[in-house]
């Protein structure tokens, strides 16, 4: 059986000579929503041993509002400009939504390719785009059954969130299962194996800690890795599920 250490050498070993391209995945997969990996933050921690700034003068700031707000054109393109914003943003999580599904199944795909050497492409990101659709109901529904288990307590939603995981692999390898087959796919494919994968998880604290002295930069680099071992797992306890069905 194999362990985190394991995972982590796969995912190296695929890396090599990929590296450039699998942080432009990672960037790509982000910007539309399509990780699969979920991780703890990182550049938000790394500002709080700054030095505190002096508290801003509250004269000065009434003296500001009041300036803007005394110029009627310039209240006016401040609340377009806001309004743009909100729109461009709103559309931008529309998209994520809509999109986040098929490209979680296409990065996926990309991870792969990645370890098992099998010509890896940025490209992989969009193969799936013509099951949006499924993808969407996945997304929806994985986040769904998640939000209700957490409701009860958030050990519970930890722990749906890891049974849920291996969901974009299965959708992506079966096109004829619904996403609610996948979701149970990936219930029972994790049944046994969800604390194999929160020490693989786990055994990334160290580079998550450095990364979040970078200000977040080095998560570019650390989040292709971690996908990566993501796929190793994936692949090694679905080699071992098709072993225990054969009888092996």
């Amino acid at each position: 059986m194999l362990k985190a250490a394991d995972f982590r050498k796969i995912a190296r070993d695929g890396l090599k000579g990929n590296w450039l391209m699998a942080v432009g995945a990672g960037v790509i997969a982000a910007l539309l929503g399509g990780c699969i990996v979920t991780t703890g933050g990182g550049g938000g921690s790394a500002s709080s041993g700054a030095t505190a700034q002096p508290s801003p003068d509250p004269m000065a700031l009434q003296q500001g509002v009041e300036g803007i707000t005394s110029d009627p054109s310039l209240t006016a393109f401040l609340f377009a400009a806001l309004a743009m914003v909100s729109i461009i943003a709103v559309v931008y999580l529309i998209i994520m939504l809509v999109v986040g599904g098929a490209v979680s199944m296409g990065y996926a795909k990309f991870n792969l390719n990645l370890i098992n050497k099998t010509g890896p492409d940025i490209k992989d990101l969009f193969s799936e785009m013509g099951r949006f659709k499924a993808g969407f109901v996945m997304q929806f529904l994985r986040g769904l059954y998640t939000f209700l288990w957490t409701l009860l307590l958030i050990i519970p939603g930890i722990i749906a969130s890891y049974s849920y995981r291996m969901t974009p692999y299965i959708l992506m390898e079966n096109p004829d299962m619904t996403a609610s087959e996948a979701i149970r796919a990936s219930k029972e494919m994790m049944r046994g194996n969800k604390w194999r994968l929160f020490c693989l998880e786990f055994s990334f604290i160290g580079w998550s800690l450095l990364a979040a002295l970078t200000l977040g930069i080095g998560m570019l680099f650390l989040r292709p890795y971690m996908e990566a071992a993501g796929a190793a797992f994936y692949r090694e306890i679905k080699w071992e599920r098709m072993k225990q069905q054969a009888g092996m």
